[in-house]
């Protein structure tokens, strides 16, 4: 295994870490028991997960992620063997099971108590806001609408002093941020800098793959400019970038199979990129899915890459990405496709 460090910390991660939003729903506890002891096994010490785990989100299953980890950080006694990230739902429909107030000071210290019960431990290393609480674009949105209706206050200082309290109290080491935008993020790191008693944003959760390499548009000169490092999610574009989903019969328990609304990296534009990809991996004898986890392993902005898997077998392929190194042809040939299809899936 390979490590970085969370940006202005001394802790020490995995290049790749451990997603869990599978476990309840396409995975039982058992097998995320299993991915977690291998995982750790192979030196994988970073876990990410969140309150709104698993997805597609669902009442009767809130929070069930968090409690398998909490039983096996019971079972095993491994949870100071284990870096461990979580976040807080923002509000909308996708968490209106959850809670409609957004981040408000209640909401947050409720939330991190909640996480921490179920996770069964007495602190999270690394908290994050899951999306903003204002409109934007994200999750899959392109643009800016800038004619919507926002009446959204801005309370960033407010929330980083809830922040800062759950610090001092010791139930939450740091903070970041996901699904964040340019201005979003310099918006938080500039509060802490003029209130220098507000925590820093350390890190930003955001999609990052051959199919949506958006982060590089503003956000990758405010990661290495600022130190705030990407925890980059969706590596494989909900295992589009695997392959398995150009076969004439898709997989039958795949995600986009199950859940046929997970369509951001299945249109035309993404698959004819994807096909382009295929055939660059075959032609220089590799797996697509480590051709395209490896690219990500390779970005200096990068501090994790967050590979998920459903079975064994993806998540050997997807933590031996960390040992495959990319010639300059196949660089080249990444580059190459990405002028042609530039993020046909945003």
């Amino acid at each position: 295994m390979k490590y970085t460090r969370i940006p202005h910390t001394d802790i020490r991660i995995s290049k790749i870490c451990l997603g869990t939003m599978t476990w309840g729903r396409q995975n039982n506890e058992d097998e995320a028991y299993g991915q977690m002891d291998y995982a750790l096994d192979q030196g994988v010490n970073f876990f990410d997960t969140a309150e709104l785990y698993p997805v597609p989100a669902k009442k009767e299953l809130y929070a069930v992620t968090e409690e398998f980890i909490g039983n096996w950080f019971k079972k095993t006694g491994n949870r100071d063997k284990v870096v461990l990230a979580s976040k807080i739902a923002g509000p909308g429909h996708a968490a209106k099971h959850i809670r409609s107030t957004g981040f408000s000071k209640e909401s947050i210290i409720s939330a991190v108590e909640g996480s921490l019960k179920r996770l069964q431990t007495d602190y999270i290393d690394l908290y994050q806001l899951h999306w903003p609480e204002r409109n934007t674009n994200y999750f899959g949105q392109r643009g800016y609408n800038a004619h919507a209706v926002d009446v959204w206050d801005d309370n960033i200082h407010q929330v980083l002093e809830t922040l800062r309290d759950l610090i001092a109290e010791g139930k939450i080491r740091h903070v970041g941020l996901s699904n964040e935008t340019p201005w979003g993020a310099m918006r938080y790191l500039e509060e802490s800098k003029v209130h220098q008693s507000l925590p820093r944003m350390l890190t930003i959760q955001n999609p990052y793959n051959l199919l949506n390499r958006l982060f590089e548009v503003g956000l990758s000169e405010v990661a290495m400019r600022e130190q705030i490092g990407l925890l980059a999610y969706s590596p494989l574009g909900f295992g589009v970038l695997s392959g398995k989903y150009l076969t004439e019969i898709p997989p039958r328990k795949a995600r986009v199979t199950l859940f046929p609304n997970y369509n951001r990296y299945s249109g035309d534009t993404a698959v004819q990129a994807t096909e382009k990809y295929a055939q660059l991996a075959s032609e220089h004898g590799m797996s697509m899915a480590q051709m395209a986890l490896a690219f990500v392993n390779t970005r200096p902005f990068l501090t994790s890459n967050i590979i998920g898997a459903t079975s064994m077998e993806q998540l050997k392929e997807n933590i031996a990405s960390i040992d495959v190194d990319l010639s300059d042809a196949v660089l080249d040939g990444i580059e190459e496709i990405h002028r042609e299809i530039p993020n046909p899936a945003p």
